[in-house]
């Protein structure tokens, strides 16, 4: 055994620190002595190398030290070639066991990717003919086309890894994404599904990702809260579960439940601060706190750990639009786009921040892109109906929208508080009423009972009212419209306190207008930490 093979060994061992230092003394020394190794012992010598700065996690270098093997690799196939022709049958025999150039191309690609140079990596994997990539080649590759927007292609190397590995869930999820119909997908795959006897939906119903992905499918349907039980179901089965928890503390938060969502971002801050979804689910604990400072801070951190967190782009987009940054909020929702064109809260996000700034036929446009795109659905009706609600003109054609909505979908809760905006400005107060209390029939929200109790106290229904605002605020302790709602009732029926309780209110309010939005030390506290990571 020479000394080369003790390296592989070691290698194959997993003792990468000592594989890097004695593979770069016997390059050095190579280097020195061209005749020491022979092409072949130096390729290996090189893949051994880059492999161990690899697990180091300098990718730059490894992608550097990884090229150079490919290079080596060039002179050791000429060399081969003539040892062929004249008959070496060992150089064949000696070929075959070294480190293959296929898996040094996608090394190099991957350290690409975790280097955020998606063309090159692109570049470095469309360089292998078709026929010799791997499943893993073309799952990569079908992730880098869909995050460069190149859709057709993605599709097409999807598919490929299905043809190869057919119970490919992940490249499944893939094209479902990319709105291929899922009578094609199924095509794909059936034949696999139908042999496989422990495909059976009993035996899978407590699948921890099949979960999540069921959670997430309900998510972008709107459908929250399935998509909360399914989250609940998937955590329950694996505490140290993380994939997805950015969503679910994220649907958590927006339904007032900020204990929960505290517990479980601390939770998870003890499985791993690596990831970026702790540091999203404390920054949406902070957004629905109303403290944006912080919430924008959290958010980049979690850019920072995975700059492709929907996610945390959403977060932070959100932040920034609510303190007033709008340019800057329209670039991260821009990119949340580009990263999960499928995903409605992104294009909404993006709505939002033309609305704030005027911008009412950008967002027309898109609005009316998103509904000829995806078609008449609950959501996108209701998309485009909330941008003809910001002009006088569109008002009928809103109605009309939100009707459809409803239609499709009664328990829709957008629709449901777009129709009622609607209603109280039209001051139909008693069908506003009759919407609202159906649609909490089958559901309890927070700003569905807050509406109700403002209708109600339009038509002087002031105890039933207060009911309401009360279930409100029992949802969602920090809805500060139920608490004025609830505070001005409370007034109108002890007007000789009114001047009493209107001077406890004014130092109430005073009191939480500076915990919500932080006092000026904490905010510029904030503000160097955003400075630090790059926000300024």
């Amino acid at each position: 055994m020479n000394v080369v093979d003790h390296v592989r060994d070691m290698a194959a061992a997993g003792l990468h620190s000592n594989v890097r230092i004695l593979s770069s003394l016997l390059l050095t020394m190579s280097n020195n002595n061209p005749e020491l190794f022979s092409p072949a012992q130096k390729y290996q010598l090189l893949v051994y190398h880059a492999d161990a700065i690899f697990h180091d996690k300098e990718y730059r270098n490894a992608a550097c030290k990884y090229s150079m093997a490919l290079q080596q690799k060039k002179v050791l196939s000429k060399t081969s070639k003539v040892r062929t022709s004249t008959g070496g049958a060992a150089s064949n025999i000696q070929s075959q066991s070294l480190p293959s150039e296929i898996e040094v191309k996608y090394k190099i690609a991957e350290c690409y990717t975790i280097l955020k140079l998606d063309k090159d990596a692109i570049a470095v994997l469309d360089g292998i003919p078709s026929r010799q990539r791997t499943p893993k080649i073309n799952m990569m590759l079908a992730n880098l086309y869909r995050k460069a927007g190149q859709e057709r292609s993605a599709v097409t190397s999807y598919k490929e890894v299905l043809r190869q590995c057919p119970l490919a869930l992940d490249a499944i999820i893939g094209l479902l994404s990319l709105s291929v119909k899922g009578a094609e997908v199924a095509s794909m795959t059936m034949d696999v599904i139908q042999m496989a006897e422990c495909a059976k939906k009993s035996l899978l119903r407590d699948n921890v990702d099949l979960l999540v992905s069921l959670a997430d499918v309900y998510f972008r349907a709107g459908d929250t809260k399935n998509a909360i039980l399914k989250f609940e179901q998937a955590q329950m089965l694996d505490p140290y579960l993380i994939k997805g928890m950015d969503v679910y503390g994220y649907l958590m938060a927006r339904e007032g439940h900020l204990e929960d969502v505290e517990v479980l971002g601390g939770r998870l801050f003890n499985i791993s601060d690596q990831h970026a979804e702790p540091w999203v689910i404390s920054g949406c604990h902070s957004f629905y706190s109303k403290r944006y400072s912080r919430a924008l801070y959290l958010g980049a951190k979690a850019i920072q750990l995975n700059s492709n967190s929907v996610q945390a782009l959403l977060l932070k987009g959100a932040a920034l639009r609510n303190m007033g940054r709008v340019q800057e909020a329209i670039i991260h929702f821009r990119e949340a786009m580009r990263l999960a064109p499928c995903r409605l809260d992104c294009y909404e996000g993006l709505i939002d921040c033309y609305l704030a700034s005027n911008g009412i036929r950008e967002a027309m446009g898109m609005a009316n892109n998103i509904y000829k795109t995806l078609g008449a659905n609950a959501q996108t009706l209701t998309i485009l109906a909330t941008v003809c609600l910001e002009d006088p003109v569109t008002q009928e054609k809103a109605k009309t929208l939100l009707d459809k909505a409803l239609a499709q979908r009664p328990d829709y809760t957008k629709a449901v508080v777009k129709k009622a905006e609607l209603l109280s400005r039209e001051q139909k107060y008693e069908e506003g009423i009759a919407l609202l209390r159906n649609a909490l029939a089958n559901q309890s929200d927070c700003v569905l009972h807050r509406m109700l109790g403002d209708f109600l106290v339009a038509v002087n229904d002031y105890q039933e009212a207060m009911d309401q605002y009360s279930i409100a605020l029992s949802l969602d302790p920090n809805d500060q419209k139920s608490l004025e709602g609830m505070q001005k009732m409370e007034k109108e029926e002890s007007p000789t306190d009114a001047t009493v309780e209107l001077d406890g209110d004014d130092m109430e309010g005073s009191g939480e207008d500076g915990d919500l939005e932080g006092s000026d030390s904490e905010a510029a506290q904030w503000a160097d930490q955003e400075q630090w990571f790059g926000m300024q």
